[in-house]
């Protein structure tokens, strides 16, 4: 089955999660999707507060920003959120925009060496192991945690270029892809991550399954078509086609189902950024397009 969810976007004020998320988890919405982006509201703490709240829906934060963090730190914070509410936190690692990272001294030289060794740390720092590393970026001695979680625990990579998405196939359990991607764009991702898998041995036959995770574009309502062509030419991609949706439940559906057959397992709604009735967005998913996505 198709996992369906939604994104709090971070233009929000973090005082509007409690009401969304507590929506999400009431009407039966399987995830909400929370975003770290600079500089607005902080992955961790944003999830914490929205497990506490809740009682059943997943929480994700898609993505941690890989350059801000120790991944020492990450994985205190992951485990105590895995530990506190079993099975309901998933977290997803990326590099980070280079730009944000500039801005804060974090940027690094070779973003894609930092996330492979921040990746393979905190899986093992999740896992009980006791690490010590001495690499580019990642260096750790003698480092294991008090209390790490059950082990297992999903671990997610945003990735975009053929390198990262290769990467994401060979080190995490799922792949992010971002809302500018169209289903022939998760074709191609799924292709090369899974030579990443096989090169690693990380195949479904190896009892490796990954996820990949697409944030879809969606806006529903009478300016609906005039707002998502307003966010697509916002972010430079009103020229690529099948980008977004806007329409009603079914519109919504189809492109779900689209985004599927091209190899989501999850797809996250993101209402645009001026979505005027955040609430609203959060029934429309929840009772109007999820009963006609299988």
């Amino acid at each position: 089955m198709t996992t369906l969810g939604v994104v709090f976007r971070p233009q929000l004020p973090p005082e509007r999660l409690r009401a969304l998320a507590q929506l999400a988890d009431g009407t039966g919405l399987e995830e909400l999707w929370l975003w770290e982006d600079c500089f607005r509201e902080g992955g961790i703490s944003a999830a914490a507060a929205a497990l506490a709240w809740t009682e059943r829906v997943r929480v994700g934060v898609g993505l941690l920003p890989v350059p801000l963090r120790n991944v020492a730190l990450t994985a205190m914070e992951a485990a105590t959120l895995h530990r506190l509410f079993p099975g309901r936190a998933l977290f997803g690692l990326g590099h980070g925009v280079q730009d944000w990272m500039g801005q804060v001294g974090a940027r690094v030289e070779s973003p894609l060496t930092l996330l492979r060794e921040q990746l393979l740390a905190l899986r093992a720092l999740l896992d009980g192991e006791r690490v010590t590393v001495d690499g580019r970026y990642v260096k750790l001695d003698d480092v294991g945690l008090d209390w790490p979680p059950e082990p297992g625990q999903p671990l997610l990579a945003g990735a975009t270029g053929p390198r990262s998405l290769r990467l994401a196939g060979e080190v995490a359990d799922g792949t992010v892809l971002h809302g500018g991607i169209a289903p022939d764009g998760v074709r191609r991702a799924r292709q090369l991550i899974e030579e990443g898998r096989v090169a690693a041995g990380r195949t479904d036959a190896a009892g490796h399954i990954h996820r990949v995770v697409v944030y879809l574009l969606a806006a529903t309502g009478a300016d609906a078509d005039d707002r998502l062509r307003a966010e697509l030419a916002a972010e430079g991609v009103a020229s690529v086609p099948d980008l977004g949706v806007a329409g009603d439940a079914g519109a919504v559906a189809h492109a779900v189902g689209r985004l599927v057959e091209a190899g989501a397992d999850t797809v996250v709604l993101q209402p645009t950024g001026d979505e005027p009735d955040p609430e609203g967005f959060v029934r429309f998913v929840a009772e109007d397009v999820r009963p006609l996505v299988p």
